[in-house]
């Protein structure tokens, strides 16, 4: 089969053939239809610190997929050839305390699909029956490779109560992006979105955010006039990894405000603790999807009328993949998608 692959340390994908994976007794095996290019595969492609710390050359790279189920192990009880499947890319060890208390999403020992084993830059992928999350209704191909991401965004817009909240989101990449969508969807009164990228703030005013601001040019107190408050934020969602994001969101929120963070920082932050201390603040690190309560709001949130296609901005096929990293690389875009089938 066709894929793409880290061969060797260094900078650079290639799509080169590699053998055909088999399904183990509890595995599923996918024709993969669509995937989406994460963060992760661009630090991959680079092959930054992170990377060469991290990932085992070679590997077939990628973790954004929707595809077909074309074979089941003999262990596997409920998914079967022809489902339309999804894959939570975090792999559990099913062991660890975590994992035996049910909590899964907190498992020590997780292994990322795409950056610690073979992904789904590939015609076909392997997967754990537990992490395949099956359709059982019509979802839009594209929006179904999307899932994983779309996954830390409804972790992050939940992780607080947002009816009738002032919500404070800086960061407008893909998964801001949606978080504010689904902010709004959940009854926020107001979403403010940060960023400094023209494209995807206007994106955000598609999406239905109340203020979108480019904090190149204005500070976030601002918007308070704007959107008659008087007293801050009521949620804030730390996207970015930014540190001066971080800093002026404890700055703006209310007296016990609630931050939910999924923006992983490049470099260590600092921050004044006085402020979070005397706001009497409550800042939540989110990582990944609470498997499997979140694939499920995900679902519903969906049929309920939710509608994230304008954060998918650019599709290619998987044969013009550099085309397709160096649009998701240059900052300008929503989530960029790569067609596998023929």
């Amino acid at each position: 089969m066709k894929a793409l692959v880290k061969g060797a340390p260094g900078p650079g994908l290639d799509l080169v053939d590699v053998p055909d994976p088999h399904p183990g007794p509890g595995d599923v095996l996918l024709r993969v239809k669509r995937t989406g290019i994460c963060g992760t595969d661009l630090h991959i492609d680079a092959w930054d610190d992170w990377a060469a710390r991290t990932v085992k050359a070679p590997l077939v790279v990628g973790h954004e997929f929707v595809g077909e189920v074309l074979e089941v192990g003999a262990a596997v009880t409920t998914v079967k050839p022809g489902d339309l499947v999804s894959g939570e890319g975090h792999l559990i060890c099913g062991t660890c305390r975590n994992c035996r208390a049910g909590r899964r999403h907190l498992c020590a020992r997780t292994l990322g699909l795409g950056v610690h084993v073979d992904g789904a830059f590939a015609e076909y992928v392997v997967l754990p029956e537990q992490n395949a999350w099956v359709h059982n209704h019509a979802v839009d191909l594209d929006v179904a490779a999307i899932f994983d991401p779309f996954g830390n965004a409804v972790h992050t817009a939940l992780a607080f109560p947002v009816l009738g909240e002032d919500v404070l989101i800086t960061g407008a990449g893909p998964i801001g992006l949606m978080a504010a969508a689904v902010a709004k969807h959940a009854g926020a009164r107001h979403v403010a979105i940060t960023d400094v990228s023209p494209e995807r703030l206007a994106l955000a005013e598609k999406l239905g955010v109340d203020v979108a601001l480019d904090v190149s040019r204005s500070a976030i107190s601002e918007v308070y006039g704007r959107l008659e408050m008087t007293e801050g934020f009521d949620v804030g969602m730390e996207m970015s990894g930014q540190p001066s994001a971080l800093r002026e969101m404890i700055s703006t929120m209310s007296h016990g405000g609630k931050i939910a963070m999924l923006g992983l920082p490049a470099q260590e932050i600092s921050v004044d603790f006085s402020q979070v201390v005397l706001k009497m603040l409550t800042v939540k690190g989110i990582y990944g999807r609470e498997m499997f309560e979140t694939w499920y709001a995900m679902s519903v949130l969906l049929r309920a009328g939710l509608d994230i296609t304008p954060v998918i901005t650019h599709r290619f096929h998987h044969t013009e993949h550099a085309e397709a990293f160096e649009t998701a690389r240059g900052g300008h875009s929503g989530k960029v998608i790569m067609d596998w089938e023929s």
